[in-house]
């Protein structure tokens, strides 16, 4: 297997508006980030992947671009972003950025330009379907509720957007949309940027004639993800991109990939296809959706069994063919250790916990801010309280159902993308010391208990297991590029593997449940006595159980050995 720096990295993840606010005006900047780069180097990470800066009326948070060549001005100028990059890269650290170009702003000069008539130059760098007014081209949903068509008065005539009507879909079958973006890629790359995570890659092409979806019970509009996900002209697009761009860069590119199994995958990552490094699938975060009309907003519990099914199958399947993107949270995804681990009595050990589990997989370990100190799930007693635009249509729509408004907020509490966008916890000042203004969106109650500074001063904090995972990770081949074998695949508890290398092999256990349970692994796996190189759980107490064919896991324990 190809050895590279961006398989050997760590990354972490910040969603500037919520990280650290430098002058006071409640909004997370670029000179936050700067001010907090020694923090990242404190903790081993080796890549920032920066959420979108660019500039944006910021209907969704910066993911609806109105300029590609300039910042935002709310996060600062160019100049400071010219300067964050430079420090980073004084200290070692690389900087990726988001790639957002399904779709642009509705106030982006080529969309103004487009919807002023149909005879526009820009016409045809978006996706226009004539029609009548309360006539819709077809019965397709939005991923934020509603139709995918908004009706524009000034053109007569319709116009596509997978997300919010304010997020219009650019049309990559019109050659001169991909020319203005390999445009504006190879000008960031120009900058000495390391790499990009490209947002929703796998929506920019869309279903010939845009046929209506299966639609039994007669809604106005149905899901319709098939139409407009992994499609052949995707690939052809990120061949290309890769061929007149990327390629000519020591760069990392990531996509994002919702909907994709590992088969669909490899046509991404695969080395010899020549299109992304990794992408980002979403298999594990949809195994609590239950589907149907209730999207990804219901409450569904599943097995341990099932996740490591689907962490396995994609482990094994990429494994010498391509790369994996291992992640439990990130900005559109609720806090892992309130979705996966335990947010009360065992917070801090289950936090650990699904650390050692990210970190022990093959592929590229990305942390969410926050997660390395162990912040949990919000829950805000008003709708007004959150700010995604996803959660208000949802809100929205739900109200017009009949549905009462404290089973919203129990949906939202679990499921809400603002479960991860309230401000980073740096200490038990006032708003977390994020900023000394009043923060866009509230602060997380908890702020007091949960924080940077506590973290810091105590030797047992989860910010220092993430230290040291980062660090173990830098040491050993098996840890980045050994094989992964499962281990007691029905075991409805203990999530158990091993890695290989040539030199050597790990062992990861790991207790997914708040019980004591008997670890009692296959015979003939530890030969001689193991060695233990870390543990959440207390080492002395660990180190009297060398004998791991009879050993009691504490709740949320996590153990790896050198066997």
């Amino acid at each position: 297997m190809k050895r590279t720096w961006w398989k050997e990295s760590v990354a972490y993840q910040i969603y500037p508006r919520s990280f650290m606010d430098s002058n006071g005006d409640g909004i997370g900047d670029l000179q936050g980030v700067i001010s907090k780069l020694d923090y990242l180097n404190q903790l081993g990470v080796d890549v920032i992947w920066i959420c979108p800066i660019y500039d944006s009326p910021n209907d969704d948070n910066g993911y609806d671009i109105r300029n590609y060549y300039d910042i935002m001005r709310e996060f600062g100028t160019m100049a400071d972003f010219e300067e964050l990059l430079a420090q980073a890269h004084e200290r070692g650290l690389k900087i990726i950025m988001d790639l957002v170009v399904n779709h642009t702003s509705d106030e982006h000069p080529w969309f103004i330009e487009s919807r002023q008539s149909p005879e526009s130059e820009k016409r045809d760098y978006y996706i226009w379907q004539d029609g009548e007014k309360g006539q819709l081209p077809n019965n397709w949903e939005s991923f934020f509720s509603g139709p995918v068509w908004e009706w524009d008065e000034a053109s007569q005539s319709h116009y596509l957007h997978l997300f919010s009507r304010k997020q219009p879909d650019l049309n990559w079958e019109n050659p001169k949309v991909v020319e203005e973006i390999h445009a504006m890629v190879k000008w960031w790359l120009d900058k000495g940027i390391d790499g990009f995570r490209v947002d929703a890659i796998n929506h920019i092409g869309k279903a010939k004639g845009y046929p209506n979806a299966p639609n039994p019970d007669k809604l106005d509009v149905v899901p319709a993800h098939y139409y407009f996900l992994n499609l052949p002209l995707v690939h052809d697009k990120l061949r290309e991109m890769n061929e007149n761009v990327f390629s000519h860069y020591d760069i990392m590119t990531v996509g994002e990939a919702p909907g994709t199994s590992p088969r669909e995958a490899l046509l991404y990552v695969e080395e010899a296809r020549k299109e992304l490094d990794m992408v980002f699938h979403f298999e594990h975060m949809n195994m609590d959706h239950p589907g149907g009309s209730q999207g990804k907003w219901g409450l569904k519990p599943f097995p341990l069994t099932r996740l490591k099914q689907v962490m396995t199958r994609w482990q094994e399947e990429l494994h010498g063919k391509g790369w994996n993107a291992n992640y439990l949270s990130n900005h559109d995804q609720p806090r892992q250790v309130s979705r996966f681990g335990d947010e009360g009595e065992y917070r801090t050990k289950s936090a650990k916990m699904l650390a050692t589990f990210i970190h022990t997989l093959e592929g590229t370990p990305f942390i969410y801010q926050g997660e390395e100190i162990g912040m949990t799930n919000v829950k805000f007693d008003s709708i007004a309280a959150y700010r995604d635009v996803e959660i208000r249509n949802y809100h929205q729509a739900q109200r017009k159902r009949g549905k009462s408004e404290a089973d919203i907020l129990k949906a939202v509490w679990v499921k809400g993308r603002d479960n991860a966008r309230t401000p980073m916890q740096w200490d038990d000042s006032a708003q977390a010391g994020f900023t000394t203004g009043e923060p866009w969106i509230a602060v997380n109650d908890n702020y007091r208990a949960i924080n940077v500074e506590q973290a810091l001063q105590d030797p047992s904090s989860v910010f220092y297991y993430y230290q040291k995972l980062i660090a173990l990770r830098k040491q050993s081949d098996a840890w980045v590029y050994g094989r992964y074998e499962l281990l007691l695949e029905e075991h409805p508890d203990i999530y158990a593997y091993t890695r290989t290398s040539a030199e050597e092999k790990l062992l990861i256990i790991l207790n997914f449940s708040a019980r004591e349970v008997s670890l009692q692994l296959p015979d003939g796996l530890v030969k001689a006595s193991p060695e233990l190189l870390i543990t959440n759980a207390d080492e002395a107490e660990a180190a009297k159980q060398a004998d791991l064919s009879a050993r009691m896991l504490e709740p949320y324990e996590a153990a790896v050995y050198r066997i």
